[in-house]
């Protein structure tokens, strides 16, 4: 696992779309409707958040390739998970425990003691996130006309 520079965020394309297919399958009342950014806009304003020190990133490789990555931000006084992904073929693998621990020391050496972590609702994420003692705090409700 390593952290990457703002000029590796294009690496992190396969992840983002391998990520809005899973969302699709898994949601249970927003199937269709990732991403909601496409994934060159999101690469690009990871690029940006990099670049003014807002957020870290770190991969994961396997033969140059990058099978998962975790994204979180940084910038303000609570912590967000914003991003998990590990290639479907690569989970099992133990690589989203060393994501969550990697995540969480940088939060706490950032001295950040809340931590926010959203997921899709229907998302096999959300246990594994419990797992690590994160609790529901709100509901998001959406309508779509």
């Amino acid at each position: 696992m390593r952290e990457i520079s703002p000029d590796e965020t294009g690496k992190l394309y396969d992840c983002l779309e391998a990520l809005a297919k899973h969302h699709n399958q898994v949601s249970v009342y927003f199937k269709g409707d990732y991403p909601q950014i496409s994934s060159e806009q999101k690469i690009a304003l990871f690029e940006k958040e990099l670049e003014e020190g807002r957020s870290r990133i770190a991969v994961i490789e396997n033969d140059h390739e990058v099978i998962g990555f975790c994204k979180i931000n940084t910038d303000g006084s609570r912590g967000v998970l914003e991003y998990l992904v590990i290639l479907d073929r690569e989970r099992g693998k133990g690589y989203g425990a060393a994501f969550m621990d990697w995540a969480l020391n940088a939060f706490r050496r950032l001295g950040m003691n809340e931590i926010d972590v959203k997921a899709v609702y229907g998302n096999e994420a959300i246990r594994f996130y419990k797992k690590y003692g994160f609790k529901e705090r709100s509901v998001i409700l959406t309508l779509k006309s």
